[in-house]
């Protein structure tokens, strides 16, 4: 916590701008637009409960995802990076039993601290969230105050950057500095907002969008025992290899696409259950291809089989992935980019709506990458899929042509070449 206004003139005179320079993967030139972001949001902290004598300030990136398209979900792998988007809070206790969250555009949420059970008539709103993260906190001992906080985005919804994680891992970074000494670990607080989401906003999801999101940079991450995943850092410089990394906005976005998303898991789960195990990661491979023609007899299901096809291609590929950088085989790392792209077309199915099969603003946006890039980079559905965006991995001397062609087509202003953000979940101090 520190005082308003030394932290306004500290925001305008530049003792902030390493900091910011560091946390937005950018030059110290570029930094006064993040330092009047933060000082609007004290501004909107003030306009919106009252003068205060001090604050904190937190940010939660959104995320990439980079390798192995919806297998954590199956215990699996992936690669993922945090993104230089975020969602921004001002912050403070409130001296009362009382927690007040004003996200811009949105509605005030108000939650009394006596009353953390889950309410089914707040599901997919995010409100439940903010319960959810507060019940893990307390259920761990920590002793959660009133506090206010304003909150401002610019992770776009619907895109596939996971702005539901970003904003759940900014709550548990608010409540880990306000009342928790900042002693919960980001694994952790990644932990509380998959709760919170799964329990308390009843939507399926796996880990990996709050890990990218809370951990940060570019991460490994192998979930076979979600308790304790193994987590990496990876070196991803995409500058040394002229190459940017985009995310274009389809156009379309994953407002009721609920169902279509669960069908995913639902799907590997059946496959999983012919073997007796509840994932697909505690079934060997070799095994389940020896057995194919049993499952898919059995099931009558072929959607469920390609899916788990694909699970068990693109959970090596996470891998290979991941070492391909390491190895700095930055054309092997783009190949086996392109494979999981098809493979999640194909297989995995997530590019379009079964339920819609008019609307396929993601394929057409896959089908302009192809055309553009020819062999060039790599580019795949991004995220969940079935609507939001497409990531590319585009050459430096094609870029404001990729660029150009791209929102010729969908409109200006859908394609957004972005930065990996070295750390997670932060609190500016």
């Amino acid at each position: 916590m520190r005082l308003i206004d030394d932290t306004k003139n500290a925001l305008k005179n530049g003792e902030y701008d390493e900091k910011l320079s560091y946390l937005y993967a950018c030059e110290k030139s570029a930094v006064k637009q993040y330092a009047e972001r933060y000082i609007d949001v004290i501004d909107s902290f003030e306009k919106t409960f009252g003068n205060a004598s001090d604050i904190a300030l937190f940010s939660a990136p959104g995320r990439t995802e980079i390798g192995g398209n919806h297998t954590d979900h199956q215990h699996g792998c992936v690669l993922a990076g945090s993104i230089n988007l975020d969602v921004i809070a001002a912050a403070r206790p409130n001296g009362t039993n009382t927690v007040r969250i004003q996200s811009r555009n949105y509605p005030l949420d108000v939650i009394e601290l006596d009353d953390l059970e889950i309410h089914e008539e707040q599901y997919d709103k995010a409100i439940s969230l903010i319960r959810g993260v507060i019940r893990k906190f307390v259920d761990c001992g920590y002793d959660v105050k009133g506090f206010d906080a304003y909150t401002v985005s610019n992770v776009l919804k619907g895109s596939g950057m996971s702005s539901s994680a970003a904003f759940e891992v900014l709550i548990g970074t608010i409540i880990n500095g306000l009342f928790a000494h900042s002693e919960v670990n980001p694994v952790e607080i990644a932990k509380f907002g998959q709760f919170a989401e799964n329990v308390y906003y009843n939507k399926p999801s796996g880990l990996m969008d709050q890990m990218a999101s809370s951990v940060g940079s570019v991460v490994s991450i192998d979930f076979a025992s979600t308790e304790k995943p193994i987590v990496k850092k990876v070196d991803f410089d995409l500058q040394k290899h002229s190459h940017a990394l985009c995310i274009i906005d389809s156009g379309a976005d994953h407002a009721d696409l609920t169902d279509e998303y669960a069908t995913i898991p639902a799907d590997m789960k059946v496959v999983a259950r012919v073997f007796g195990k509840e994932y697909l990661r505690e079934i060997d491979e070799k095994e389940f291809f020896d057995n194919i023609k049993n499952v898919r007899e059995k099931l009558h299901n072929d959607r469920a089989v390609l899916r788990a096809i694909h699970f068990f291609n693109d959970n090596k590929r996470a891998q290979y992935e991941a070492q391909a950088l390491a190895d700095n085989d930055f054309e092997r790392f783009l190949a086996l980019v392109r494979e999981s792209g098809q493979s999640s077309y194909m297989y995995l199915q997530n590019v379009f709506a079964a339920s819609m099969p008019e609307n396929q603003a993601v394929s057409f946006t896959l089908a302009m990458c192809d055309e553009i890039l020819g062999d060039r980079g790599a580019y795949r559905v991004h995220g969940g899929g079935f609507a939001g965006t497409v990531q590319a991995f585009v050459p430096f001397d094609i870029l404001n042509e990729f660029k150009t062609k791209i929102e010729d087509a969908l409109g200006e202003g859908m394609c957004h070449i972005l930065s990996i953000r070295p750390v997670g979940g932060y609190e500016l101090k």
